[in-house]
C-alpha cells in the first residue's frame, strides 16, 4: 500500500474561500481531511510520504480552461502537442487543462471530438477535458449538441471572426445559443466582427501596411465591444449562458458589467498576455512583434488597469491562458511582408500560475482572489468543482506546493513550452512551483520532472456550475 497515504504539513492552505494553516491528508488519489497544524488529529496522522510546507502555500492545482495543443491554423499547427504541453502545464503548477476539440466544415461534431480524443489519449501528464468548436451550425450538429452535453462536453464555442474558418453568423449562433438554452451547455463566444476587421485588413495591406503592430490597430476596440454587446444581446433573446472568451478591451468590460448589473448569466475571460503586455510588444522591430501577434489582439497599456479592476470587482471571472503556440522561426515568419499570414497565438500554459502569483505581489489582486480566478472560478464554470479548483475532502488530490519567495526569471531557454520564445523574456516574478501532485501522484518535485505521459485521464464534465 506504499505512497497510498500522502501528508502534506506545515503550509498554509489557500482556496477561493480560505486561507488556514492546515496539513492535508491524501488517500488513493484523493483529499481525505484536513486538520488544523498540532491538533490532536493531525499528531496522530501516518502516511507513507510525508511533504514538508513549512513557509509555503498550499494551493489547488491550476485549472486552465482555455487551451489549444496541437491545434491546426494558418497552415501549420500549434508547437505544443499534448504531451508537451500538459507536461509545461505542470511546471507551472497546472492540473488540468480544458482544449478545444474542431468541428471541421461539413463534417459532423462527432468526427472533430474523436480526432482530440485520439491526440490526447495516452500522451498527457495531467488531467484533461474538452470544449468543442462549432464550426458549421445545422440541424444535425444542433442535434449532435445535445448527445456531446450528456457525454461530458458541456461547452461549445463559437466564432465571430475569421469569416471562411470558424465564422457563425447571427442566425447560427441564435440558434446555436437556443440549443444551449434547453440542454444545459455553455456557449462560449470570440467576440470580434470579423467580417469588419477583413475590410480593414485588406485596406491596410493595400496602403503597405504589412507589420505586426497593424494586426493590432485593424482589429478594432469597438468591434471587441460591438461584437460582446451583440453576443450578449442574442443570449437574452435565447435565454441562454454567455462566456465571452479572451476579453482585452475595457469597453468589452463595460459590456459585460452593464449585463452583470442587469443580472444576466454573462462571464468573461482574460488571460495574462492582455494583463501583462500591450501594443508596445507589438511595435517590437525586426518582426519581433510577430511573436505577440493572437486574436483579441494586445490593446495599449492603458486597458490593463480596467482588466484587473474587472477581476477584482468579478465582472470577469476566469483567467485563462488562451496557450496557442507557434514557433518564431517558420510559423510567425509565415507573415513576413503579410501580418494577416501571421498564425495568431501565444504560449503560456506554465507561465499563468506565476504571473497571477506576481499580481497579488503587486497588489492588484489577493491570495485567495488569485485561487478563484485561476482554479476555482474555471472549475465551477466548467462543470468540475468539487473534484478540481479546491481542497477539500473528496476533491482530487491536484495540489501544489508554491514557496511565495522564491525568485526566478522566465525565459525560453528555462521553460518547458515546445516553442522557441518566451512572451515574458526576462521578466522577473516572485512565486515559483516547487511540488505538484495530480491525483496524489507527483508530477513536479524538486525541479524535477517526475510524471510520465498518460498518467492524465479524459475528465468528462458537468453543467456549468455558475448558472441554472
Amino acid at each position: 500500500m506504499s505512497n497510498n497515504r500522502t501528508l502534506i504539513s506545515g503550509g498554509l492552505v489557500i482556496t477561493a474561500a480560505e486561507e488556514i494553516h492546515a496539513d492535508v491528508l491524501i488517500e488513493d488519489g484523493r483529499i481525505a481531511a484536513l486538520a488544523a497544524q498540532g491538533s490532536t488529529a493531525a499528531e496522530s496522522w501516518t502516511a507513507d510520504r510525508v511533504i514538508d510546507a513549512t513557509d509555503k502555500y498550499v494551493i489547488p492545482g491550476g485549472v486552465d480552461a482555455h487551451t489549444h495543443m496541437e491545434l491546426p491554423f494558418g497552415g501549420t499547427f500549434a508547437s505544443d502537442t499534448f504531451e508537451t504541453g500538459t507536461q509545461a502545464a505542470a511546471w507551472g503548477g497546472t492540473t488540468t487543462i480544458v482544449d478545444f476539440a474542431v468541428q471541421t466544415v461539413g463534417q459532423p461534431l462527432r468526427a472533430g471530438l474523436d480526432a482530440w480524443y485520439a491526440k490526447a489519449d495516452g500522451k498527457c501528464a495531467i488531467d484533461y477535458g474538452f470544449h468543442m468548436i462549432l464550426s458549421d451550425v445545422n440541424e444535425s450538429s444542433l442535434k449532435e449538441m445535445d448527445l456531446l452535453v450528456e457525454e461530458g462536453i458541456t461547452s461549445f464555442k463559437l466564432f465571430m471572426a475569421y469569416p471562411g474558418v470558424f465564422y457563425s453568423d447571427d442566425g447560427k449562433i441564435l440558434r446555436a445559443m437556443q440549443r444551449s438554452s434547453t440542454n444545459g451547455g455553455l456557449i462560449m463566444m470570440h467576440a470580434e466582427n470579423g467580417i469588419a476587421i477583413d475590410v480593414l485588413v485588406e485596406q491596410a495591406l493595400a496602403r503597405g501596411e504589412t507589420d505586426p503592430r497593424y494586426h493590432g490597430e485593424v482589429r478594432k476596440v469597438l468591434l471587441e465591444a460591438e461584437a460582446t454587446h451583440r453576443a450578449i444581446q442574442l443570449a437574452r433573446v435565447a435565454g441562454a449562458p454567455l462566456y465571452v472568451v479572451h476579453v482585452s478591451a475595457e469597453e468589452a468590460v463595460e459590456e459585460l458589467a452593464r449585463a452583470r448589473d442587469a443580472g444576466l448569466p454573462v462571464f468573461g475571460e482574460t488571460c495574462p498576455q492582455y494583463l501583462f503586455l500591450s501594443t508596445d510588444n507589438l511595435a517590437e522591430p525586426d518582426f519581433e512583434g510577430s511573436k505577440y501577434v493572437c486574436s483579441t489582439p494586445l490593446r495599449p497599456r492603458e486597458h490593463q488597469a480596467a482588466l484587473w479592476r474587472g477581476l477584482r470587482t468579478n465582472d470577469l471571472q476566469v483567467v485563462s491562458t488562451d496557450h496557442c503556440p507557434f514557433c518564431f522561426v517558420g510559423q510567425k515568419e509565415l507573415g513576413r511582408g503579410d501580418f494577416s499570414k501571421i498564425p495568431n497565438g501565444l504560449p503560456g500554459v506554465e507561465n499563468r500560475m506565476d504571473l497571477l502569483h506576481q499580481a497579488v505581489v503587486d497588489g492588484h489582486i489577493s491570495r485567495r482572489r488569485w485561487i478563484e480566478i485561476a482554479c476555482a472560478s474555471p472549475a465551477r464554470m466548467f462543470g468540475l468543482y468539487g473534484k478540481k479548483g479546491t481542497i477539500a475532502p473528496g476533491a482530487d488530490a491536484d495540489v501544489v506546493v508554491y514557496d511565495p519567495a522564491a525568485e526566478q526569471v522566465m525565459s525560453a531557454a528555462t521553460h518547458h513550452m515546445n516553442v522557441d520564445y518566451s512572451a515574458y523574456e526576462g521578466k522577473r516574478v516572485t512565486g515559483q512551483v516547487e511540488t505538484v501532485l495530480s491525483r496524489g501522484e507527483v508530477v513536479i518535485e524538486g525541479r524535477e520532472f517526475k510524471g510520465r505521459a498518460g498518467h492524465g485521464a479524459y475528465v468528462a464534465r458537468g453543467t456549468t456550475q455558475y448558472v441554472g
